[in-house]
């Protein structure tokens, strides 16, 4: 597979990503009662804060959010849609849940992606995937007033960390980046679905008992 039909690929996964987190962040906005404005703004702000994070962290000044307007546009026509459509979104539960999922799992894997390319060591770079794909959900629901859902006991950050792990080590094997990063992300949407539907959950500490 050539580098430039590759590197479409992955191009295409940021957009879809974004879409995903996008319309993950409105749908909180509806919710939670805000305005026109304020849906908007949270669209946005969910579907770039971790690649910005990201893009600091890395170096890669300014962040690619900034210098790109397709970012904004596919943030703000994702809003939109989701503002005035929100009576029939809102009852597909599951769709909202997968694709949040879907923009962890594409999320993660692109920022790993470019971490490495950006001379990031793997490792390092796989955490910096983790940041990506959380980094939009933990502001959004920072925004919402609600308690960060990847403090919780769900598969949230350990999947899009192992998604990460995954392209790492494609690299590492020197395997070409297209087919790790696709199977990070099916292994992260897997995680996330048995998350969802199965109970799957990261190890809580013992209940502690005052004395």
């Amino acid at each position: 597979m050539g580098y430039d039909l590759q590197a479409i690929i992955l191009e295409l996964l940021d957009w879809l990503g974004t879409i995903a987190f996008a319309v993950s962040g409105a749908m909180v906005g509806v919710r939670k009662r805000f305005d026109l404005f304020g849906v908007l703004f949270l669209a946005f702000v969910v579907s770039v804060a971790g690649g910005m994070i990201r893009d600091v962290l890395i170096g890669a000044i300014p962040p690619a959010a900034m210098t790109e307007i397709h970012y904004f546009v596919i943030a703000v026509l994702s809003g939109l849609a989701t503002f005035f459509w929100s009576a029939h979104i809102v009852h597909y539960q599951r769709l909202m849940q997968f694709l949040d999922a879907l923009g962890l799992a594409l999320f993660a894997v692109v920022g790993t992606q470019k971490a490495i390319q950006f001379g990031i060591h793997p490792v390092m770079s796989a955490l910096m995937g983790m940041i990506t794909g959380i980094g939009g959900g933990m502001i959004r629901d920072v925004l919402s007033g609600e308690i960060p859902f990847v403090l919780r006991a769900d598969l949230y950050a350990l999947a899009a960390l192992m998604a990460g792990a995954v392209v790492a080590l494609g690299h590492a094997f020197q395997l070409p980046p297209v087919y790790p990063v696709l199977a990070g992300a099916g292994l992260c949407m897997f995680l996330r679905m048995m998350a969802i539907f199965h109970g799957w959950r990261a190890p809580l500490p013992r209940p502690i008992h005052d004395e």
